[in-house]
């Protein structure tokens, strides 16, 4: 037995070591004699009893205070090796957690790629389709049925393009790059608009549809107006889509500056265990299944993460067969109206002031220059097309557009190296207008498009009011309007027209100049002051509205020779 080994060991040593102390004190006492030893030899006796059982009890405390130390040694050891367990342990979960973080981000990154690559092939001939579609129905020569035909085409590649969109977004938002633009908005207008889009589509399935305002709804808030429509939009459309009877009340509170918009129906309903099923990708619930309007199963997804993203809250209140009610509760802040506003005219296009302007499209696609130019050309714009980076560089060298159109991927060199070889060809303090014309919207980054000096993005499938948008701003353009076109002027007598010779030269001299703008004040103060010649006037503002100078100083020369002498 250890223990008891130990205290034996212990108690004869401690006996050991006070026998011979007493007995080193006896023998000096000894000395003196011997009846004085015998006497000391009992009291010796005694005490080293006395001792000897003090020194039993401490060898028994020495041995468990051993013993304890030895124990807690042992757990401490023990906790020692189970803690280094425990972090050997933590750090494989580590491991192998990166390794799944890695795993998972490569997956995302590849999705990412796939969706953008896929989305990019589908968006280039959707161009074309969409694109086409714009042209023949801009024009009057297809009438009748064919018109209703490409019409339909025209709704079909604008669903796709929609698909296309809601893809991207997904793609955008679970990669973290999707960005918010907030700017000022005017809300009851925003308000009146989405009202004035999904009445119709109510009206047309027999529903009641009802905005409804509660509290002072502010003039202007400012909003992501793209990403709040798409918001109020897709849950509108599925209350009209998911609704066959009853109606839709769209309610806006606006008490606060956190505004709640409300989109109720009588429609389907939801289950309480689709309830939250409904807002992973390409979901959709049991009823709204069974029914034949069935969604992408998109949209409440891009709905809940645009949401959030904006940093407000989406809520559902739904029961099967009674009808569902949206609420989403955003922060809206109300501002000052802005100093200007910029008007869009509803009109079409049919040209810009001069001076004319000439575009360098650049695209390895013929099919796709062809489709710009038939977008551009009937406005004014002269076209010059290239099928490579290194054309395009040469044509910039030559003769210097007014902007360039530019296609990303191509072969030989892309859209970046083409754009970065351009600005560097230019003369400095002479900046060429860069307008990136591509169907990968991934690419569409403002750091990316600052590095080169582009002035813009246009994702494919080209629409062209923003397309035009785009180039009214970079180019400073003022826009003609189908509204504005006057009748092709009367036929003018052949005698002579009563113009002071100083009129006449500057109206030459702007127009040589193609100087439209200036060439309709001139005219318009010299009909005020002149009011006897104000129909005369009038009559060239004609050829300036139809860009047509080369009439206008035929005419002003046959109005020079034919000037009484």
């Amino acid at each position: 037995n250890f223990r008891v080994a130990q205290y034996f060991t212990v108690f004869l040593g401690l006996s050991a070591i006070l026998a011979f102390l007493l007995g080193v004190v006896y023998v000096q006492e000894s000395l003196q004699g011997q009846s004085h030893a015998d006497a000391l030899r009992l009291p010796f006796i005694k005490a080293f009893s006395l001792l000897a059982l003090l020194a039993a009890v401490s060898a028994w405390w020495v041995v468990l205070a051993n013993e304890s130390r030895r124990m807690a040694h042992d757990e401490s050891e023990r906790q020692t090796q189970l803690l280094q367990k425990e972090i050997d342990a933590h750090q494989r979960t580590d491991a192998a957690l990166q390794g799944a973080k890695e795993v998972a981000e490569n997956a995302s990154s590849a999705k990412t790629r796939y969706v953008a690559g896929m989305t990019h092939e589908l968006r280039t001939p959707l161009n074309s389709i969409l694109g086409y579609a714009q042209i023949l129905l801009r024009g009057n020569e297809v009438q009748g049925s064919p018109r209703e035909m490409v019409t339909t085409i025209q709704q079909s590649g604008q669903h796709m393009h929609g698909l296309i969109d809601g893809l991207l977004d997904l793609a955008r938002i679970e990669a973290g790059r999707l960005r918010l633009d907030p700017a000022p908005l005017p809300f009851p207008e925003f308000l009146s608009e989405l009202a004035r889009m999904v009445q119709p589509q109510a009206e047309g399935k027999g529903l009641a549809f009802r905005l409804e305002t509660v509290g002072r709804v502010p003039a202007w808030v400012q909003a992501d107006a793209k990403r709040l429509r798409q918001i109020l939009i897709n849950l509108l459309a599925n209350a009209v889509r998911f609704t066959d009877r009853g109606g839709i009340i769209f309610r806006v509170d606006c008490r606060h500056e956190v505004v709640r918009f409300e989109v109720e129906d009588t429609g389907i309903g939801i289950a309480p265990q689709d309830q939250e099923r409904i807002y992973q990708p390409f979901e959709r619930g049991s009823a709204g299944r069974r029914t034949s309007e069935s969604g992408t199963g998109l949209g409440l997804t891009i709905t809940h993460l645009l949401t959030e993203l904006m940093g407000g809250e989406l809520t559902l209140r739904s029961a099967v067969g009674q009808g569902s009610t949206f609420t989403i509760r955003l922060y809206l802040r109300e501002i000052e109206a802005p100093a200007a506003r910029t008007v869009r005219h509803l009109r079409p296009i049919v040209g810009y002031l001069a001076p004319r302007r000439t575009l360098l499209v650049v695209d390895d696609q013929p099919i796709q220059r062809q489709l710009l130019a038939s977008l551009l050309l009937p406005l004014g714009f002269a076209i010059r097309e290239a099928a490579s980076g290194r054309e395009a560089l040469e044509i910039v060298v030559q003769q210097r557009p007014d902007a360039v159109l530019l296609d990303i991927n191509m072969d030989d060199l892309n859209g970046w190296q083409t754009a970065q070889l351009i600005r560097d060809s230019v003369v400095p303090g002479e900046p060429l207008p860069l307008i990136f014309v591509s169907a990968d919207p991934f690419e569409n980054r403002p750091e990316l498009l600052a590095a080169v000096g582009a002035q813009g993005f246009v994702s494919k499938p080209v629409i062209e009011s923003e397309l035009l948008d785009l180039l009214a701003r970079v180019l400073q353009l003022e826009w003609v309007h189908e509204a504005q076109r006057l009748t092709p002027p009367p036929a003018m007598t052949t005698g002579a027209l009563p113009l002071p010779e100083e009129l006449r030269e500057r109206l030459i001299a702007l127009a040589r100049l193609g100087n439209a703008s200036g060439l309709r004040s001139l005219l318009r103060d010299s009909a005020q002051s002149e009011p006897a010649i104000a129909e005369l006037l009038q009559a060239l503002v004609v050829h300036v509205d139809r860009f047509d100078f080369h009439a206008l100083i035929a005419r002003l020369k046959e109005t020079e020779d034919a000037a009484p002498v």
